[in-house]
Parts: C-alpha cells; sequence; structure tokens
C-alpha cells in the first residue's frame, strides 16, 4: 500500500509502499477513504512534539470502511462505515482512566504520533476507538468533524455558558465552532492574522459578528485559543472579562510570555485542552448530525499531502485540507 512516511523532523513525507498490516485482537483493518489535516501533523512533521519516534506516519482525522477485523472485535462489521480521531488507545486503569479522564492517560497512544496514522491506504485501529458514521456528510467533508470537530467541542464545553465567545485563529476548527456557536445563539468574534481579510470575510459569513486582527471591541466571556501562538494568551486575558476564561485548544503552542498580574487577576483563568476522550466523540457526532454544518474542505490526493501541509502552513486554505488516497 501506499502511504506517505515523515522520516526525521523538519523534512518533506517521502512516499513509500508499505504492505498493509493485519489486524491484532481488537484491532480492525481501515480502508482510509479519506483523512484531515491537522496543523497538529505539523507539529508532528516539524518534530515540536515529546518522544516522536521517526518514521512515523501522520493523520487523525480519518474516515474509511472496515476492511478486516481482529479476533475478538464485537459491535463492527466489515464494511461498516467509520471516523478514527487523535486518541487511539488508553489503558483503562490508571486513575485518571478510572476518573473518566482517559484523555489524561499516562500510557495513552495516537494515531499519527505514537501510532501509525490514515496519511495511508489502509491503517489499523483499535475497534474501541473506531465510531459509527451515518451523518449525510460524504467521506471528504466528515473527515475534519474527527479532529477539528471534536477538540472545538471540547474547547467549548470548557467555556461553559459563555455568550460572547472569541474564536482566535480562524482554520478548520473555528469554522466549525463558529456555525456551532451561531447556531447556539452565541456571538463570536474572529480574531485572524493581520491582514487576512479573507479569512474575516469567510468568519463573518460563518455567523461571526466581528472578524478582524485587533482586540475585539467588547469584553468577551471566554476566548478559545486555535493559534499555536503563546503570544495570543495576554490579548486573550485582555479580551475577556473578569471571571472569564481562556482556553488554549492546541497540542502544541509557542512559550507565553511574560504579562502583568492585573491581567490574571479579577477570576480569569487559562486552562489547556488536552486530547479527547470516546464520550467527546460520541456526543459530538450525534449532535453534529442534527447541525446543518457546513463543512469546508480541499481535497487533495494523498500524494500530495506534501503541498496540502504547505498550504496549511501558509494559511492558503479557508477550511480544512483532506487527504483522498483514491483521488488522482
Amino acid at each position: 500500500m501506499m502511504a506517505m512516511v515523515s522520516e526525521g523532523p523538519g523534512q518533506p513525507l517521502k512516499r513509500v509502499h508499505l504492505p498493509v498490516p493485519s489486524p491484532g485482537p481488537g484491532e480492525v483493518l481501515v480502508k482510509v477513504a479519506a483523512c484531515g489535516v491537522c496543523r497538529t501533523d505539523l507539529h508532528v512533521i516539524d518534530g515540536e512534539l515529546p518522544d516522536i519516534v521517526y518514521p512515523v506516519t501522520p493523520g487523525h482525522e480519518v474516515v474509511g470502511t472496515v476492511a478486516e477485523l481482529g479476533a475478538e472485535v464485537t459491535g463492527l462489521a466489515v464494511g461498516a462505515r467509520i471516523g478514527v480521531p487523535w486518541l487511539g488507545y488508553s489503558c483503562g486503569a490508571c486513575a485518571d482512566c478510572r476518573a473518566g479522564r482517559e484523555n489524561l492517560c499516562v500510557a495513552a497512544r495516537f494515531h499519527g504520533y505514537t501510532l501509525p496514522g490514515g496519511y495511508a491506504a489502509y491503517m489499523l485501529a483499535d475497534a474501541r476507538y473506531a465510531f459509527a458514521l451515518t451523518g449525510a456528510l460524504d467521506d471528504v467533508h466528515s473527515a475534519p468533524l474527527m479532529c477539528a470537530g471534536l477538540i472545538g467541542q471540547r474547547a467549548l464545553n470548557k467555556a461553559g455558558r459563555a455568550h460572547k465567545i472569541g474564536l482566535f485563529g480562524f482554520g478548520a476548527a473555528a469554522h466549525l465552532l463558529c456555525q456551532v456557536c451561531a447556531q447556539q445563539g452565541r456571538e463570536v468574534y474572529a480574531l485572524t492574522r493581520p491582514g487576512d481579510r479573507a479569512a474575516q470575510a469567510f468568519a463573518r459569513s460563518l455567523g461571526a459578528v466581528w472578524a478582524g486582527s485587533a482586540a475585539p471591541p467588547v469584553p468577551l466571556d471566554a476566548v478559545l485559543i486555535f493559534a499555536p501562538a503563546g503570544e495570543l494568551v495576554p490579548l486573550a486575558l485582555s479580551s475577556v472579562r473578569r471571571g472569564g476564561a481562556v482556553v488554549c485548544a492546541g497540542i502544541h503552542m509557542s512559550d507565553i510570555p511574560s504579562f502583568p498580574y492585573a491581567l490574571l487577576w479579577g477570576e480569569r483563568r487559562i486552562e489547556s485542552v488536552a486530547n479527547l476522550t470516546r464520550q467527546d466523540a460520541l456526543d459530538f457526532l450525534a449532535a453534529a448530525g442534527t447541525l446543518p454544518l457546513q463543512v469546508h474542505a480541499h481535497a487533495y490526493p494523498l500524494g500530495e499531502a506534501n503541498r496540502a501541509l504547505d498550504d496549511l502552513r501558509c494559511s492558503r486554505l479557508q477550511g480544512a485540507a483532506v487527504l483522498v488516497p483514491g483521488l488522482t
């Protein structure tokens, strides 16, 4: 099978041919139909996450069909359409797992990072972390839901009942979350890179009441930061009211610069989102099936993964990039 593999930090992905893997007990073989391209993939490829073992096949926003069942798999059948997210394994025995926080499991494994991912024609998945997809969206438009949607929803959950919400960094996750917030009657304030008028217009078209590259014009109840830029944290703190929340939603962020304590005072808080749980996936996918989400996805052949990653890195996309093994 063809796969796109990272052989070392900072290197372009290399097209390789690998044997189709065989599922072990509790696993399924997934025939990949589409795999979203996430900024976390860039962090893996650039060597910005800890303990990366190369070579690694990136990709964790996977939609496909079950091609083969391993022993002891129940609840899935060959031919079933499934989605496979970032979290690919948790031990079930550590203190965090026992407390319902499998996203913090000390032995967790992640597709496209510590497990082979979806930049390939086939991949393996633990059947416990493969989710049935029954919505009306096709494969390309479903793929971004498996991370951009899931992590966005987990970040929104941490904002509680916030009415005025800032989305700092308007990429794949924010473009979905903006619609969810608008449909819930919340006000969205989108912050983009300076001068990115296309992204600002895109945000307004999806329901944002304001979009710009400076501080929002009103105090916010919460800010969700999707850009991996630590310098946005002080700006976000200065943008939220007393008692407001700043949620850092990425797996990697540049260092946060020092800032006056006055920005944090007033019971403002900063917290992070780490990974996701299976319940997050079940809840979001069920909700997404009832919402008229416009998923803006740009399809690329699997062999053009480097072009898709470069377009993401340089902010040439409105929405999400998706790799399709069968596309030429």
